[in-house]
């Protein structure tokens, strides 16, 4: 008898609202949203334009609810960028040094 091991796929650890978009997800998108609002009323405090503030709130909803949206690898944007910033940060600088390895030279 072979013994085989068996590696689920698709599994996920948590309940989602749809599809890559669960808790989580939705807390990182309402807080992109509010600082969308923020911005959206510094821009009608500014302007006074009804509409530009409305398409500015609706384009902030939209991108983070698309930002915070993980797709098939399982990583959203938000967490391509967190990986990133982590790998930058983690990256040490070793300058090399030449010795006389083999002698005079």
């Amino acid at each position: 008898m072979e013994d085989k091991l068996y590696i689920p796929m698709g599994v996920k650890p948590d309940n989602e609202l749809f599809a890559g978009f669960g808790k989580k997800q939705l807390f990182q998108a309402i807080i992109g949203s509010l600082f969308g609002g923020v911005v959206a009323m510094l821009i009608w405090l500014i302007s006074g334009s009804v509409t530009t503030t409305v398409i500015i709130i609706l384009a902030f909803i939209i991108g983070s609810v698309m930002m915070t949206t993980k797709d098939q690898s399982n990583l959203s944007v938000v967490d391509q960028v967190n990986n990133m910033v982590r790998f930058a940060r983690g990256q040490k600088h070793y300058p090399y040094k030449y010795g006389k390895e083999w002698g005079a030279f």
